[in-house]
């Protein structure tokens, strides 16, 4: 059975940015059966619903929130459902545990529990030597978030990889699952984040329960696109490199940037990128000073918002609360908005909204905010 205690769990232990009010109802589920059943007794009650995993892309309101929480939790160590090594024409391939599989494998698929650690499952991928997530070291959060959001970072995403997303369908109340074609992937996007309940709230229609990988296998990276992690790697954008430096390196980049998480350090105190890069036109692109960045994207040429911020006269460290220990800027990253430890959501929002009418104002781009709002206006 789903777990819960009798004191009202509060948001902000549950959230990277340290913001929230108090919960009514507070459930762990630590399976796919304490999941269902939990988000099925929420919703039978005709209750407001959040399932929340590490809580790093969500800004939550600092007044109580007056429905039922589900935080999904997994091992502190990978848990896989299924792993399983396709074995070439050479011959069969024995999977062994935590180690590299067999140079005979052709690939290798593996399912995870939603509440799994993300960078857990990195760390895993890495040291079995599958290829096409190691870029994505360092991002806080859980397995389950991933195919929401179709997380991605230095040139790659997590659509590249997963074949398979099971789901608890909130309407049908049935298990539903969908593979790759049918997730409808996009920049920062999914079927996923967009099929809402016919009542609207934070949780959307599917909760995913499982998501499954599959992996080319070998030590050696998948292309790197990102010009500044190649640098640091010393390799040409588009050459590879042995897997374990690019986690490494990754690390060592998002921890400069303050995107790894630290208690100590109030950088860290913060809901990851907080805007999505912007895609223009190219009418619109052309409009932009010659030297903002343009790469080309699906759907017309992207830029930067953080190149955006910081010249749109906001400085690292900027807030509006200057008297007290609200909400800025990173002093590391103008892309992250941080609770400098008394923070509201109404801080968040205010410097969230100041910060899109001074790109506007520059630049005539409105830029739009990534994380989930649990009962906080940002943007139209």
């Amino acid at each position: 059975m789903p777990r819960g205690g009798e004191a009202r769990v509060k948001l902000s232990d549950l959230t990277t940015l340290r913001i929230g009010g108090e919960t009514k109802n507070y459930v762990e589920a630590r399976s796919e059966e304490e999941l269902t059943s939990a988000v099925r007794t929420a919703d039978e009650k005709g209750e407001d619903l959040l399932v929340v995993g590490g809580g790093s892309n969500l800004v939550a309101s600092s007044a109580p929130f007056e429905g039922t929480v589900v935080r999904v939790i997994g091992e502190d160590s990978p848990t896989w459902i299924e792993a399983s090594c396709e074995a070439s024409t050479t011959g069969e391939a024995q999977v062994g545990d935590r180690t590299p599989l067999a140079p005979a494998c052709g690939g290798a698929t593996v399912e995870y529990f939603a509440g799994t650690s993300w960078d857990a499952a990195v760390a895993y991928a890495v040291d079995r030597e599958m290829i096409g997530i190691e870029a994505l070291s360092g991002i806080p959060g859980t397995v389950g978030a991933t195919p929401i959001q179709n997380v991605g970072a230095y040139g790659q995403e997590v659509s590249s990889v997963i074949t398979r997303v099971r789901t608890w369908d909130r309407c049908e109340k049935e298990v539903r699952t969908f593979f790759a074609a049918d997730c409808q992937f996009a920049y920062r996007d999914s079927l996923f984040k967009r099929t809402r309940m016919p009542k609207g709230g934070a949780t959307g229609r599917y909760v995913v329960l499982s998501v499954t990988f599959q992996h080319q296998l070998g030590s050696l990276s998948a292309p790197v696109k990102y010009a500044q992690l190649a640098e640091r790697l010393g390799i040409q954008p588009g050459e590879r490199a042995p897997m374990r430096e690019v986690r490494e390196a990754v690390l060592e980049i998002r921890a400069r940037k303050g995107m790894v998480l630290d208690p100590s350090d109030h950088d860290t105190w913060s809901a990851g990128s907080f805007f999505t890069n912007p895609i223009l036109t190219r009418e619109n692109a052309a409009k932009l000073p010659e030297e903002a960045p343009r790469y080309e994207a699906e759907g017309g040429i992207k830029t930067s918002a953080a190149w955006l911020i910081s010249h749109s006269g906001l400085e690292r460290g900027f807030t509006l609360t200057p008297e007290r220990s609200g909400a800025s800027l990173s002093t590391k990253h103008s892309l992250a908005l941080t609770n400098r430890g008394a923070a509201t959501s109404e801080d968040i929002a205010g410097l969230a909204e100041y910060v899109r009418s001074r790109v506007h104002e520059m630049f005539g781009v409105w830029l739009e905010p990534e994380p989930v709002r649990l009962n906080v206006r940002i943007g139209a």
